[in-house]
């Protein structure tokens, strides 16, 4: 089947009128020219590559919509994975969390387990490629046992390497956390205060939790499954995360230290929702200038998925005003740089050999999705293409 008459993003550059050809699931012909052919008129609007997420939070809303109110497990992931068909994601590393107790049931050993498993037993009737992105928190004390049990089940996809402790790291801002929390607690400030000193002795009491991280990062190399550490704040850091083979550093929090795991050969990814909105939440780095500073290799969809497309299209139009052609760059971040740095060789890029795993969208005051093809087929579609039946 043809694409025709597409703005065609490839890795490298932009076609601004082409055509591509899709035979068994793979793309085995790209035009520079539109075709005099049948099939699919895209009218000008674009062709990517689908996105491939390293890291989406979005199964334990889907699950429990509300506080303590369930829905079954399975009703969720149906939900999910429909809502990222429709933005476009193809491949989507669920980031579920093992974590202490304190954390509260829905991060817990037994509901992340039991999440794993729906994801496994349902993925071959699911429209996206659903893997698993594994995150320890490293002050749980079972995480090695936990994370030993699934690697050898060949459950994981993607490990990272987490401390959540107020004081460093992603909440190292103690004023701005506690704000936060109380606001996402619903609690007053003196309440959210004595949750944060919590927090802080329970870490304490734990002590050094570095066997945790040095056997996590081995068994992962033993096992040949992609390392990534998260919220990297100091050069340290950084450098010790690469000494345990860490390949891609997740929310790096300063633009000194990302600019460092870049230089040790560390991709950095950060969040769509900050490269969109220009700013992090946590009143961290801002995804903007990271990719300004050409320190950013990845964006990931975070808590957001439809952030995805219209961050990419912002960022591609920042360096354009530069002076720069710059789609295809930006378009990469969520495309071609996560598959190499998991590893994906067969996806990614709009390129001969590749699977077809597609997206339609167009732009406009805000980008708009169209159409989202997995290996060929079309998983969603808002009716607005017409597309020839099989």
């Amino acid at each position: 089947m043809w694409f025709n008459n597409f703005e065609i993003v490839l890795a490298d550059r932009v076609i601004n009128r082409g055509a591509v050809r899709v035979e068994d699931g793979l793309i085995v012909e790209i035009r520079d020219t539109p075709g005099d052919v049948t099939g699919v008129d895209g009218e000008g609007r674009l062709l990517l590559p689908g996105f491939v997420d390293i890291h989406g939070d979005m199964i334990e809303k889907e699950v429990e919509p509300r506080a303590n109110v369930r829905m079954p497990l399975e009703l969720g992931l149906y939900d999910l994975d429909k809502k990222l068909a429709a933005n476009g994601i193809t491949t989507a590393y669920a980031a579920l969390a093992f974590t202490p107790a304190t954390y509260g049931h829905l991060r817990s050993v037994e509901n992340t387990t039991a999440i794993i498993g729906a994801l496994a037993s349902m993925r071959d009737e699911l429209l996206v490629d659903h893997r698993v992105h594994a995150r320890f928190e490293i002050t749980f004390p079972s995480a090695i046992e936990v994370a030993e049990k699934l690697m050898r089940d060949g459950a994981l996809g993607l490990i990272s390497l987490m401390d959540h402790t107020p004081g460093q790291g992603q909440y190292r801002d103690l004023e701005i956390h506690t704000r936060n929390m109380a606001k996402t607690k619903k609690i007053d400030y003196a309440t959210a205060v004595e949750m944060v000193k919590d927090r802080i002795a329970q870490r304490e009491a734990h002590g050094d939790a570095m066997h945790v991280v040095t056997g996590l990062a081995e068994l992962a190399r033993e096992k040949g499954i992609t390392i990534a550490s998260h919220d990297d704040d100091s050069l340290e850091k950084a450098a010790l995360m690469h000494g345990l083979g860490v390949r891609i550093s997740e929310f790096p929090i300063t633009l000194e230290v990302a600019a460092e795991a870049r230089r040790l050969g560390l991709a950095t990814a950060m969040g769509a929702p900050n490269a969109l909105r220009g700013q992090s939440y946590s009143g961290n780095l801002s995804a903007r200038e990271a990719y300004e500073a050409g320190v950013l290799d990845i964006l990931a969809s975070d808590y957001h998925p439809s952030a995805i497309l219209p961050a990419v299209i912002a960022l591609g139009d920042m360096i354009t005003a530069r002076g720069e052609s710059g789609l295809a760059n930006a378009v990469a971040l969520a495309t071609a740089n996560p598959a190499k740095a998991l590893g994906l060789d067969d996806r990614g890029a709009i390129a001969e050999g590749l699977r077809a795993d597609l997206v339609i969208a167009e732009r406009g005051k805000m980008p708009r999705m169209r159409a989202t093809l997995r290996g060929g087929k079309m998983v969603w579609s808002d009716g607005t293409l017409s597309f020839p039946r099989a």
